[in-house]
């Protein structure tokens, strides 16, 4: 008898996939498959923290497809070598999967099993997910099928699946086993589906009510944010199923908005849901244009800016060492626990691209590897937006001191986690290099030598890079290009004139 394939990719969840939905109603024996590309563990952008985290949930779905009668097989290497496996064993009727935005190299590789399946009259269905609109016509359209798409209910998971008979699950490895090393994260989240579904009950229950003001600051976003994007990233939870999630309380708070109950809930919800809608517009960008990573939305901006490798620089803007004390806390603590949130994230690139002038192509990279929750679509989107090479967005230079005062202004979240700072006052702590020798030795922090002198002047280094910014975006050739990029990836949400 032949057999239905479920391949599982970014997409390890039972609930809302309606790959394995598709499957389970073609009545044949299922068998669900995952394989970690070999292509891709040696990717740049790639780190053993992603790979990790990855296997994880990958046990914790084995676990639930077992509870249901199913079996998961494990591949490490070429995923066309495993199919052909599979089939010359069992006979593939169909490959079923949820469709993935992903680089350059997912595309070939999708697009490599979508011809294997047609040379060997194997049916290739691949589910829309989530509010990215594959062959998407104009943008103009795009927002009503988003919105049309995140309105259908949420599919429930599937309660049996019949494998067949005599197969039994592959043993998932962990890391070791595969032969690399990944660094330890502080406060990682537990992995799964149902870890997923618990830390998004416990912020619509109580954490989501300060969103809206807390999730500026990274002291006060890790616990007002969602803290979701690790599972979103791998697909333990979709986006239609958070937003679902949170209409169900949004409904709830608008029966008495004004009790104590719901008290602030209502705005934080509706920048909470507006927030989702934009993690797709982000990554349909990457759907449409799958080179992100390294060709700019805009490449007659980026070619005018000219941006350069400066070794010394790259080396203390990566490593938290500039001398800024905001910055390198924010750094350290992104690097200790794979996470930081989002305005935060936008500074350490703002200051890599204006500030320090360096490759957006490199930095990006750098701060691929540092997020555990890394999805190409946001990433590499943001990037480009905040290194000023789409044409389409504001210009968009952080300064480091105005961001400390505002999100720090006690220096707490500096001193947690700049060690060399740990005993230097409140009134220093945002410019340490302002004090006095005499200062210095008594607080026990002698610049340049416990702790850097800030590698540039930040003030006029960040405002050197706004104009040479301005200057390449004036170009003809670049406001042409930005008339392009528009049309492909500008937003609609106001018509732009």
């Amino acid at each position: 008898m032949s057999v239905s394939l479920v391949w599982f990719r970014r997409d390890l969840r039972l609930s809302d996939n309606p790959a394995l939905t598709l499957a389970k109603s073609r009545g044949k024996p299922i068998i669900c498959l995952f394989n970690l590309d070999s292509a891709r563990v040696r990717r740049q952008d790639v780190d053993p923290i992603h790979i990790e985290w990855e296997l994880d949930c990958l046990r914790t779905l084995k676990s639930d497809i077992e509870s249901i009668g199913g079996v998961l097989l494990f591949s490490y290497g070429d995923i066309i070598e495993k199919i052909e496996e599979i089939h010359h064993t069992h006979k593939i009727a169909a490959i079923y999967g949820n469709e993935e935005t992903g680089l350059q190299w997912s595309w070939d590789r999708d697009k490599a099993v979508a011809k294997w399946c047609e040379s060997q009259g194997v049916k290739f269905s691949e589910s829309p997910t989530n509010g990215v609109i594959r062959r998407l016509k104009s943008r103009d359209n795009w927002k009503r099928q988003r919105d049309s798409r995140m309105e259908v209910s949420v599919i429930e998971p599937i309660t049996q699946i019949v494998a067949p008979d005599g197969l039994n699950s592959d043993h998932i490895p962990t890391i070791t086993e595969l032969g690399m090393i990944a660094r330890p994260l502080a406060h990682r989240p537990n992995p799964g589906e149902s870890a997923a579904i618990e830390v998004l009950q416990s912020f619509l229950e109580e954490r989501g009510r300060t969103y809206r003001k807390g999730m500026s600051s990274p002291i006060s976003a890790q616990t007002a944010c969602s803290r979701l994007s690790p599972y979103i990233s791998i697909g333990c939870i979709s986006i239609r199923q958070i937003l679902d999630y949170s209409n169900r309380k949004a409904r709830i708070v608008q029966r008495n908005p004004r009790s104590k109950q719901n008290l602030g809930w209502t705005g934080s919800l509706s920048s909470f849901r507006s927030r989702l809608a934009w993690h797709c517009h982000f990554i349909q960008r990457l759907e449409a244009e799958v080179t992100l990573d390294h060709l700019a939305m805009n490449p007659e901006i980026d070619k005018h800016m000219a941006r350069t490798i400066d070794g010394a620089k790259f080396r203390a803007w990566a490593q938290g060492n500039t001398g800024w004390p905001f910055f390198d806390a924010c750094m350290r603590s992104l690097s200790a626990t794979g996470w930081i949130n989002f305005r935060m994230r936008a500074m350490l690139q703002s200051v890599a691209s204006y500030t320090l002038w360096l490759p957006w192509q490199l930095t990006g990279l750098h701060l691929a590897r540092l997020f555990l929750d890394y999805e190409p679509g946001i990433h590499w989107s943001q990037v480009q937006m905040q290194s000023g090479v789409t044409g389409i967005n504001s210009v968009r230079a952080y300064s480091i001191s105005k961001q400390s005062r505002d999100q720090d202004p006690e220096g707490h979240f500096i001193r947690e986690w700049v060690d060399e700072l740990s005993h230097v006052p409140t009134s220093h702590i945002h410019e340490p290099w302002l004090m006095s020798q005499d200062e210095q030795k008594k607080y026990g922090c002698m610049i340049g030598v416990d702790y850097p002198k800030p590698i540039v002047d930040e003030k006029i280094s960040r405002k050197e890079g706004i104009s040479r910014s301005y200057s390449a975006k004036s170009q003809p050739d670049s406001k042409n290009r930005s008339k392009v990029v528009y049309h492909l990836h500008g937003s609609r949400k106001r018509r732009r004139s």
